[in-house]
């Protein structure tokens, strides 16, 4: 703990913003010898390990057990499902979170990272202000991230975020969740695996408008079948109060009402204010996101941004990449460091769960011409459902392109999905072909297997 007690205001690198990103760019630099400082007014570990992928994929957990419970009966055991307990489980994960914290500060100060408690702003190209100190450093990196959006409407206030959602103390009798992003998708499947009446507000047709149309449309089916109502082209005009619930109105006049808590999942937006971006003349985008080139420089010589504040892919692996080759840039002398965006697999903990990496069906369509391209795809039930009286269907997809059928795109869609993905991930940066997967013999019986015997 005794870096933080060096009393210095003069630094090779300062990194404002405390999340993935930020950390990793700075124990990065550290360990190439650069005087580092990094910037966090918040807990450490940004929105991923406080509000954001940790503590919900402990959710999604919490929600997959419970219907493995309900399946239990097909294998032979007399389970009931009886007084699960969300403050448990919210004291537990919130523990856990706790620890997390712990463990990053603690690597913060191994790493050699001056740490600085506050909110840091610019006053010029070189300078950094937070709180009564003043920062100075030739390499400064913004990495502040994204915060929830919610929308301009008459009453928005009775709703919470995706922050406000790991706040809940209790779970929620009848919920509203507004948005179609994965978000959304996601924290309405765990509201009601968990035993939510759930109600999905979407401005548009369908969930997940961005993913391939074989993943969107199938878990969009799966979360109707299994009790999640979904309503469509609903544009929310005002919330309001009804007796001790939560009511809303469309802008065609349509209300619904009853509900114990409206959840806003709509998107980010990035979490700039407050950083005075104008004294160092840093530009940002019409949505207000920092511009960066292909190296994460700004346009402003010594100012650089990684992670959702630039309006890249907002995945918390792609932040901590950027930022430790811009670190091996800056400070490991590998000149041409930087982040390759394409082929970068994702993964959406929804019920079924998805994995993807590459493009979609209609984007190779729009990139190489329909033409060129030809897509393998299976449906098929896992075999765990063999025995169970629930089924979810599981779909796997290749999208390939040419003679020689190189695979730009690989869509999974069910259990297991979320781990499989990984594997694929590496064989699409590799350039594979169809015929590569066609030569690896299977694993058998497994949901996996099914890419690698698509005719």
């Amino acid at each position: 703990m005794g870096n933080r007690n060096i009393v210095t205001n003069s630094f090779d690198f300062i990194v404002i913003g405390g999340g993935s990103g930020g950390i990793a760019a700075a124990r990065r630099a550290a360990g190439h010898g650069a005087r580092t400082a990094l910037i966090e007014s918040g807990r450490i570990g940004g929105t991923c390990v406080n509000v954001g992928c940790v503590p919900k994929k402990v959710m999604w957990h919490a929600a997959h057990i419970a219907e493995t419970l309900a399946d239990a009966s097909g294998y032979g055991f007399d389970i009931r499902r009886e007084n699960f307990s969300w403050h448990t489980l919210k004291q537990r994960r919130d523990a856990y979170i706790e620890r997390l914290n712990g463990i990053y500060d603690r690597n913060l100060d191994l790493s050699g990272v001056t740490r600085f408690n506050g909110h840091g702003r610019l006053l010029d190209e070189r300078s950094v202000a937070v709180d009564d100190k003043t920062l100075r450093a030739e390499r400064i990196l913004i990495s502040t991230g994204g915060r929830p959006t919610v929308p301009p409407v008459a009453g928005a206030e009775l709703g919470i975020t995706s922050d406000g959602f790991f706040e809940l103390e209790s779970l929620p009798r009848r919920v509203l969740v507004v948005g179609a992003g994965y978000i959304a998708t996601e924290l309405a499947g765990v509201l009601h695996s968990l035993g939510a009446e759930v109600t999905m507000l979407l401005r548009k047709e369908s969930l997940l408008r961005t993913f391939d149309n074989s993943l969107r449309e199938t878990v969009m089916e799966e979360m109707q079948k299994s009790g999640v109502n979904i309503l469509t082209h609903f544009s929310i005009a005002e919330v309001s109060r009804e007796d001790e619930s939560i009511a809303v109105t469309a802008v065609d006049g349509m209300r619904i009402s009853g509900f114990d808590c409206l959840l806003w999942a709509i998107g980010r937006h990035p979490n700039t204010a407050g950083l005075d971006l104008h004294k160092a003349g840093v530009a940002t985008d019409d949505a207000g996101y920092i511009s960066t080139d292909e190296f994460q420089d700004t346009n402003v010589d010594g100012i650089h941004a990684v992670g959702d504040v630039t309006g890249r892919i907002a995945l918390t692996p792609v932040a901590i990449a950027a930022g430790r080759r811009l670190a091996d840039r800056l400070f490991g002398g590998i000149a041409q460091a930087r982040l390759d965006y394409e082929n970068v697999p994702s993964v959406v903990f929804s019920h079924p769960p998805i994995g993807t990496v590459g493009v979609t069906e209609e984007a190779a369509c729009d990139r190489y011409g329909h033409e060129n391209v030809k897509v393998y795809q299976s449906r098929f039930t896992n075999l765990y459902y063999g025995v169970t009286d629930r089924r979810s269907p599981s779909v796997v997809k290749l999208v390939t392109v040419g003679e020689d059928e190189r695979i730009v795109g690989c869509h999974v869609v069910g259990d297991a999905a979320d781990e499989m993905i990984q594997g694929f991930a590496v064989a699409l940066k590799m350039g594979a072909r169809k015929a590569d997967f066609d030569n690896t013999v299977a694993i058998h019986p497994t949901a996996a297997e099914e890419l690698v015997t698509l005719r």
